[in-house]
């Protein structure tokens, strides 16, 4: 890469992960969001109704009634995330124009965890008062306004301002969602170590807009103002320390002898961190209070690393930003549901009850009993309250299930809501919508591999985009890889690509052509095909010539749990082979194969995509209940529609007579999955189109997965939504029905469905461990 990229002085595995980001942000669109319209614009009146003339009518309407904006605008819907740039997420103040790819990040979480549009909004204005002004001139647009990385104490008195000129929600998430996650952790952290929160002594390094956003929640939940001790850059906030204190620090202020952090850390109970890294030293932790709580959330380091704090004390809980360790607190468990609380009921402004409200669904979604589909998703967890589990993932879809109606009824009992929620239970199925569709379903995939990391074999171990995605996903900590190719060849392109794999080393490799257990292979082969016209010769000639094989061959033999292959050949070809030496599970009625494509509102699952060419029902349902089984590794509900051009018995041709019974046998075996057929591809994905037809219908909502009649008509589909609708996004091909886990991708496979695939493959092995 170019020597004018940022921060040049980067460990190898830095800088790959530098490369990838910037070419994720490049293509195959620049930057990551667009902007697309809602309505068709197909022919003359089409254009009548969306411009003039009809516009006008929309226009007047909204004129006489400006809360009618709601009904014939986004505006409801529509978020404004502003920043000018003066403290972007631990890059400081790098200005509004270099800002612009965290605001459209965060425009993505919106609308992935919550389905709310954002536009982004960067602004050349330092001068708090003119940002006010500008700010406040949008509310016409904007549903809401979520200030973003401003800089402290400015970002106060932003927020105060607008919060008193506008009548739409005002939230700085970088304060208040960091607050409520962390006062979240700190409940359920109190809880389980039996402490009382009015009495606990709580030590404060940092002093900016999150740390006093904390302590103002934690505060509002009862911790008591005169146990609270502060640090900031020049020690500890006491009366009398001579320089001059905003307000804010000023409410924080102390009669206290303590001068330094390790002062007040000493006897403290909880120790909160908006800082910087190693801040808390291990000698500090030592001389806390028995049972402490460390909120340790300096990003992307913490003050202290969890393994040093437990070192120095093993009765501590604690909680980071980081992913990778647990109890992380991630303001996208708040920020994108209590806007959808708020927009939901037109709340004009984010009150304090609304924030305790979310506060304590998130500390009570962690004592909830684990969802088989969150417990499917995360395998190899253990998601029980406890120490290291004190608030939910970030991918527990329940949380807006219970946050956004907790905050509407709590605006509208604090008198903000202009649209009060009159059906809790009505809305609450309403939210079920965003449940399934935030796109971001492999991350519990990838979770669930990094907890238990197989030994994945590649049969195209040459191919470079192999060699790239064994890169990312040693970087993941998901895999121990071995390479099936020669290792000249393989060294070679590994060079080219400037990758840095190390064959025998962090890499292993099986070399066609000279490898020692060349004779245990092809005797193995031999005795599993040798009573089907395989000869000795026959079977050293395909263990030689099929990577495939080779690979089939080493799960066989134990010396890898998983397969990734064609990304060469034919799938017809890589299939033969692992039927003939992986086989079929216990149970399985037959092989078959499953694609996932990630729409803009949902991702779609379609069975049976590449394997069975007209399966019979028997087959159907057996297939559908592989497919159902596998979608709750996802975390995801199956809901399934068994699709045909019959409409519940409007046609009474073979196939349909087939897909009908199909459903049949499949409800009559699973009760307890939503399934309905047969039906129109419209109807599985329109519950109004349905219940023309079905008022009863056993499946509510859209369908994630269908069930297709034949091998080309599940093909056909997929490949028109991948290019159509998908983005070229996909998952798969999902192999069902295999001995073992292997999965058969095609020739058009991109880097990062390799990489998905091998997470799924290692989530697979932990699964059937």
């Amino acid at each position: 890469m170019s020597s004018s990229h940022p921060a040049d002085n980067l460990s190898p595995a830095e800088a790959a992960l530098r490369d990838a980001a910037l070419e994720y942000h490049r293509s195959p669109t620049r930057g990551k969001i667009s902007v697309t319209p809602t309505k068709a614009l197909v022919n003359q009146r089409d254009l009548s109704l969306a411009y003039s003339p009809g516009v006008a009518y929309a226009c007047l309407a909204i004129e006489q009634d400006p809360s009618l904006a709601a009904d014939y605008t986004s505006r409801a819907n529509l978020v404004g995330v502003i920043t000018n740039g003066t403290a972007v997420l631990g890059l400081g103040d790098i200005g509004p124009l270099a800002g612009k790819p965290v605001m459209e990040g965060k425009g993505c979480l919106f609308k992935k965890f919550a389905g709310i549009d954002v536009f982004d909004i960067e602004l050349a204005e330092r001068d708090p008062d003119k940002l006010v002004e500008i700010i406040a001139a949008m509310e016409p647009t904007l549903g809401g306004v979520n200030l973003e990385d401003i800089k402290a104490p400015e970002c106060f008195y932003i927020e105060k301002k607008l919060r008193e000129r506008m009548n739409i929600p005002v939230f700085h998430d970088d304060q208040h969602g960091t607050a409520i996650i962390s006062s979240a952790a700190l409940l359920n952290g109190l809880e389980l170590v039996g402490k009382d929160i009015g009495r606990v002594k709580v030590a404060v390094s940092g002093a900016g807009a999150a740390a006093i956003a904390c302590l103002d929640v934690m505060v509002g939940l009862g911790v008591k103002r005169e146990n609270i001790f502060v640090c900031d850059s020049k020690g500890v906030i006491y009366e009398g320390r001579g320089d001059k204190l905003d307000e804010s620090k000023q409410r924080y202020c102390q009669q206290t002898s303590a001068r330094t952090l390790a002062d007040v850390v000493d006897g403290a109970d909880v120790f909160l961190g908006c800082s910087a890294a190693g801040v808390l030293t291990a000698a500090m932790v030592k001389t806390m209070a028995t049972q402490p709580i460390i909120l340790a959330l300096a990003n992307p380091e913490p003050e202290i690393r969890p393994e040093l704090a437990k070192e120095a004390r093993p009765d501590c809980i604690i909680a980071t930003g980081r992913s990778d360790y647990p109890n992380q607190v991630n303001n996208v468990l708040c920020f994108p549901y209590i806007f959808r609380g708020a927009l939901d009921c037109g709340a004009t402004k984010i009150t304090e009850a609304m924030k305790l409200a979310c506060v304590r669904e998130i500390a009570a979604l962690a004592k909830a009993e684990t969802s088989d589909e969150v417990a499917a998703a995360y395998a190899g967890k253990e998601l029980v309250f406890g120490p290291d589990y004190l608030i939910p993932t970030p991918f527990d879809a329940r949380l807006i299930l219970r946050i956004a109606p907790a905050v509407a009824k709590a605006a509208e009992e604090s008198g903000v809501a202009t649209r009060p929620i009159k059906d809790m239970d009505a809305y609450r199925h309403e939210l079920g919508r965003f449940v399934y569709q935030t796109g971001m379903f492999m991350r519990p995939v990838f979770d669930a591999a990094k907890a238990n990391p197989a030994r994945v074999i590649y049969a195209e171990g040459e191919d470079e985009r192999v060699l790239r995605a064994v890169q990312v996903a040693l970087d993941e900590g998901l895999v121990k890889p071995t390479l099936i190719g020669r290792p000249d060849v393989i060294e070679m392109r590994i060079q080219r690509a400037g990758l840095r794999l190390k064959l025998g080393d962090n890499v292993a490799v099986i070399d066609p052509n000279n490898d020692s257990r060349f004779r245990q292979y092809w005797e193995t082969y031999h005795h599993l095909l040798g009573r089907e016209g395989v000869t000795p010769e026959m079977a050293k000639a395909v263990v030689r010539r099929s990577n495939t094989t080779i690979g089939a061959l080493a799960i066989k033999l134990g010396d890898a749990d998983a397969m990734i292959c064609g990304m060469v050949g034919r799938f017809d070809g890589h299939l033969e082979h692992v039927q003939q030496v992986i086989g079929l599970k216990p149970g399985a009625r037959c092989l078959a194969t499953m694609n996932g494509v990630i729409l803009e509102k949902q991702t779609l699952f379609l069975t049976d995509t590449f394997v069975n060419e007209s399966p019979d029902a028997e087959e159907l349902a057996a297939i559908a209940t592989m497919a159902a089984q596998e979608l709750q590794r996802f975390g995801l509900p199956p809901k399934l529609a068994f699709v045909s051009h019959s409409m519940f018995g409007s046609s009474k041709r073979p196939s349909a007579v087939k897909m009908r019974r199909a459903h049949e046998l499949f409800a009559a075996a699973h009760p307890e999955i939503e399934s309905e057929g047969e039906m129109h591809g419209d109807a599985a994905l329109s519950e109004s189109v349905r219940n023309t037809f079905l008022p009863q219908s056993r499946l509510q909502g859209s369908a994630n997965l269908l069930v297709l009649p034949t091998l080309d008509s599940a093909n056909i589909l997929f490949n028109v939504l991948k290019i159509s609708a998908g983005q070229g996004v996909t998952i798969g091909p999902i192999l069902l029905g295999a001995a073992a886990p292997v999965h058969i991708l095609t020739p058009s496979a991109t880097v990062r469905r390799i990489v998905n695939m091998t997470a799924l493959a290692v989530a697979d092995v932990r699964a059937a461990s």
